[in-house]
């Protein structure tokens, strides 16, 4: 029997066969929250496009007010959207608001704290101003045909502001990859069933849609198909008919009497990089491709699935969508003492806290079965073992990852 796979190796592998989108689509600026610029995007104007007041007060020529107790005589008003017409000459103000374009013949703002009405439209100055005080430059943030956000950029909150303040209404970005996800087994019912004996609930596919929407990704549901081989394959060539990226199975996909998913995906013309990997859980993990499809045989225990779902699937969906990787690893100090581990990798799902000094500490849940997915559910992430890690007494550093980036 081969040896297992170690972890790093694995996720290794599976990143490298990777091909990120190349396609692009074009669509309104309010979808492309965490989509990837496809191109290069210019202002298409000049922002601001006018000297402007950066606070109200007063415009005017700082040569008339170098020293405190200047008297100038106020002229008019300029307001965000309604400039100021005439021009500012000696001795003379115009009040002023922030946003307003600052007056021809003015090269300074003074503010209004820093200003005395008088009589007669007068103002006395009760603060020496210097010349481009309190104003905003044309272009000072972005000058026409500049580009201020380039291809491959993944798109935030302050990224769409900017593209809508540079004039753009829609935006090219790479198109979401196609993940479609395919259960098997004949004990399966979707939620909402009543089960018979020997029946379960299938709850997997579900945390790994969502994982993988999160990730990026347009999620294909090939639904729950039952342990017969023609049934698994036709699934499998619907999937790579309709040009997914990666398919995802859900269990049988091991060699047992019971297991038809690694034979029927090698009946399709699956090539097999490899699978049986050391981490627990998650050892009967799969790896391979289908022509440009890519296959990850997810195994069938449903936090197995989702631990899988987390180191695998996640990174690899981000590398096809040109996403950067998430940032989920950390180290904590241990809570309780931790067993000496094996030859694998494991995985413990436990709960944060932070100590009287504002350290992370990790602890791990009494119970590891990967079948409870309740404890899953109130874990905040995974305290990482590597092969062979000896006994950790309460208080030793450990990686762990977030389940919550």
């Amino acid at each position: 029997m081969n040896p297992l796979l170690p972890v790093d190796e694995a996720i290794k592998r599976l990143l490298e066969a990777a091909v990120p989108v190349t396609d692009s689509e074009t669509l309104p600026l309010a979808e492309c929250d965490g989509r990837v610029l496809a191109t290069d995007l210019a202002a298409r104007l000049t922002q601001p496009p006018f000297d402007a007041s950066a606070m109200d007060g007063y415009a005017l020529r700082s040569a008339d007010a170098a020293e405190i107790g200047s008297i100038l005589t106020v002229i008019g008003q300029a307001a965000a959207g309604h400039a100021f017409a005439g021009r500012v000459g000696r001795g003379e103000a115009v009040r002023i608001f922030t946003g307003a374009p600052v007056p021809e013949g003015a090269d300074t703002i003074l503010i209004q704290e820093d200003a005395e009405a008088l009589e007669d439209g007068k103002i006395r100055t009760t603060f020496a101003v210097t010349a481009g005080r309190h104003i905003r430059p044309r272009g000072q943030d972005f000058a026409e045909g500049e580009t201020a956000l380039e291809a491959g950029r993944e798109l935030g909150f302050t990224d769409l502001t900017l593209a809508a303040a540079m004039n753009h209404a829609a935006l090219s970005v790479y198109r979401r990859p196609r993940i479609a996800i395919l259960a098997t087994g004949d004990e399966l019912l979707p939620p909402g069933s009543a089960p018979q004996p020997a029946q379960i609930i299938a709850s997997n596919t579900f945390g790994v849609a969502a994982l993988a929407r999160q990730a990026g990704a347009e999620v294909i549901d090939l639904g729950i198909i039952a342990d017969d081989d023609s049934l698994i394959r036709a699934a499998i060539g619907k999937a790579v008919a309709a040009g997914v990226d990666v398919l995802v199975t859900l269990g049988g996909a091991s060699v047992g009497d019971h297991d038809l998913v690694q034979a029927a995906l090698k009946a399709e013309g699956m090539q097999l990089d490899f699978w049986r990997i050391a981490m627990r859980p998650g050892k009967p993990l799969m790896v391979g491709a289908i022509g440009g499809t890519q296959v990850l045989g997810l195994p069938g225990n449903p936090v197995a699935s989702l631990v899988c779902s987390l180191l695998f699937l996640e990174p690899l969906i981000r590398r096809i969508a040109r996403r950067a990787p998430l940032q989920r690893m950390a180290t904590a100090r241990t809570a309780t003492p931790l067993k000496a581990n094996d030859h694998r990798q494991d995985y413990l799902r436990a709960r944060f806290s932070t100590d009287e000094n504002g350290l992370l500490m990790a602890e791990a849940h009494a119970k590891q079965d990967s079948s409870m997915m309740k404890i899953l559910a109130h874990s905040d992430g995974l305290i990482v073992r590597p092969p062979h890690a000896p006994e950790a007494a309460p208080g030793t550093t450990c990686p762990i990852i977030r389940l919550k980036p």
